[in-house]
């Protein structure tokens, strides 16, 4: 299996991503943050006229990409915790806010153990008004291109799909009719 560098990578998932989001690239001084990435999404049911609204409900999403040669526990927590405060500040709580999702995903060539572990315990959610005016999840994302595998904490599963799907290629294969009989 041929191994990406991390500019390769950067490339290949914010062309995923291209096609959804609003892509914004970072600044040399924010670095170990490559680019941020926003997704909004409104749904709403009328009766008759748009005046008349049943109900209207905003989805959000926003993706920090961190990259870094070697992920240790102190550049993810102060990652994680950059991640949160920026996207707590873009957050707008009310009565049409169903949900908002922060993600931190980290490209790296390799990582320590506790960085892992503290990835994978890491468990953030805040709700509004009791989730009358919506909540708020922390999705966390790792890619470590040196194993060609992914990881994530527990509310990011979908995290991890997309970098396994878009970085190393393992997608599920999809068995046709002859190949499901043997």
């Amino acid at each position: 299996m041929q191994n990406l560098t991390r500019t390769e990578a950067v490339d290949k998932l914010l062309g995923r991503y291209a096609g959804y989001y609003d892509i914004s690239s970072a600044q040399e001084d924010q670095a170990p943050l490559v680019a941020t990435c926003a997704f909004h999404a409104m749904s709403e049911k009328y009766v008759l006229s748009k005046k008349a609204k049943l109900w209207q409900a905003g989805s959000h999403e926003y993706v920090y990409l961190f990259s870094v040669p070697h992920l240790t526990e102190e550049i993810y927590n102060s990652c994680r915790d950059y991640a949160y405060a920026s996207g707590m500040e873009l957050i707008e709580p009310g009565p049409t806010h169903m949900y908002s999702y922060i993600t931190a995903m980290f490209l790296c060539d390799s990582c320590d153990k506790a960085a892992k572990k503290a990835l994978r315990k890491c468990r953030i959610y805040k709700s509004f008004k009791m989730a009358f005016w919506g909540w708020m999840d922390f999705h966390s994302g790792l890619a470590v291109l040196e194993e060609g595998k992914a990881f994530s904490n527990a509310s990011g599963r979908s995290a991890a799909q997309l970098l396994d799907k878009t970085l190393f290629c393992k997608a599920k294969r999809k068995l046709l009719g002859k190949e499901k009989t043997l």
